[in-house]
């Protein structure tokens, strides 16, 4: 495993003598996450990777633990992935992720193995108190983000775990001087065949080091990062099976521009309006296209490409569909499981308010960005009816 040094220095450089006229420009606020990010991700890292070597030494075996059946929920942002993740990972006898907390404070089978001894002595000798006192600090912290629900003990994008070795997309969102990363967005098409081959070496490592830790079958993960990596994703992982979400562009690309200006503000402090344009539509074209295009070349069972609208009005038939078309066990509760799941979407207060227009685009702007889209998928282009098809109700 290698770490990605030279990008973690010009990080550090460009933040602190290079940011003006740029979204990290170094105002109060930007100044006061580099100082505690640097006097606590450093260490963390160190712990980390000295937990990582121990696992070496304690629990070599992690290495030849196999990854049977891995389903992989690919799509751009903003396009369900998220509630279809959560939702599988409630069949806790067939699926595993890793979560917040597994991707940022156990990711090493060492620590798991002692936060699961930590657990057996609190549920034994204290009665829980740990484990509520972790879920009110989990509800009083993370609980309070409203753009997208985030929490210690549930499922997260694991493309996050590359912070670890400082070489994935998600530095972007804390480091977003773009002209200093590699060309994430492009992964297939742009990275050096090493340099595909190192980062991916380490996310299969560590998808083994949790499935021998938790000693679970089946792992689950979403990652719309991963939709640019799909052919190099499909030869590490040649057992996977790949869901491709596709939603309507009008719905995802201003709920993806307001993403993740949010999430970059909460490192940064670019000023007033939305910043990534450019960036965004670029890449969003791209993560439609370049899944498409593989999938479309490699037809299989073991892929399926499904529309957000069917995922969201039927998610029940849709899910026990695909349960049998890759060979996952028939799951009695799995009605339960998507009526709870539905209800605590529904019962979620998003912040995420957001309209194209405001963003500089037009409806016609968009239908012809992605024109192939939504000739495709037949999405709606929701055009106003011409003049002479308007009814005006009579006095």
């Amino acid at each position: 495993m290698k770490y990605n040094f030279r990008l973690f220095w010009r990080s550090f450089y460009r933040s602190f003598f290079a940011s003006k006229n740029t979204p990290a420009r170094l105002t109060r606020k930007r100044f006061i996450f580099l100082v505690l990010f640097y006097l606590v991700w450093p260490l963390g890292s160190l712990i980390h990777w000295l937990c990582f070597a121990l696992d070496d030494l304690l629990f070599p075996a992690y290495r030849n633990q196999p990854i049977e059946k891995p389903l992989f929920i690919l799509g751009n942002l903003r396009s369900g992935s998220t509630f279809l993740h959560r939702l599988l990972s409630r069949d806790v006898e067939t699926f595993t992720s890793l979560t917040t907390w597994d991707i940022y404070l156990t990711p090493s089978v060492t620590q798991k193995k002692v936060t699961q001894l930590v657990s057996r002595f609190d549920r034994r000798f204290l009665n829980g108190i740990l484990h509520r006192l972790l879920f009110a600090f989990d509800r009083a912290t993370l609980g309070k983000i409203k753009i997208h629900p985030i929490s210690f003990f549930q499922p997260e994008e694991d493309e996050n775990i590359h912070l670890h070795i400082w070489d994935g997309y998600f530095v972007t969102f804390l480091f977003p001087f773009m002209d200093e990363m590699p060309d994430y967005q492009h992964f297939d098409r742009a990275l050096a065949p090493e340099h595909k081959r190192r980062i991916m070496t380490f996310y299969r490592s560590m998808l083994q080091r949790h499935m021998y830790a938790t000693g679970k079958r089946y792992f689950v993960a979403k990652n719309p990062a991963f939709c640019p990596k799909i052919e190099t994703l499909a030869e590490f992982f040649p057992d996977a099976r790949i869901i491709y979400l596709v939603r309507n562009p009008l719905d995802m690309l201003p709920s993806t521009i307001s993403w993740i200006n949010y999430a970059r503000r909460q490192f940064t402090d670019p000023g007033e309006g939305f910043f990534y344009i450019d960036e965004i539509t670029d890449l969003t074209r791209f993560w439609y296209r370049h899944p498409l295009e593989y999938l479309d070349t490699h037809p299989s069972r073991r892929h399926l490409i499904l529309k957000y609208d069917d995922l969201i009005q039927r998610p029940e038939a849709v899910i026990r569909a695909f349960y049998e078309q890759f060979g996952y066990p028939d799951k009695p509760g799995l009605e339960t499981i998507v009526d709870q799941a539905v209800k605590d979407t529904l019962a979620y207060n998003s912040d995420h308010v957001y309209s194209y227009e405001e963003m500089g685009f037009t409806r016609e702007q968009i239908v012809e960005r992605y024109a192939d889209i939504f000739t495709r998928f037949e999405f709606d282009q929701r055009a106003p009816l011409p003049a002479s098809r308007v009814e005006v109700p009579r006095p």
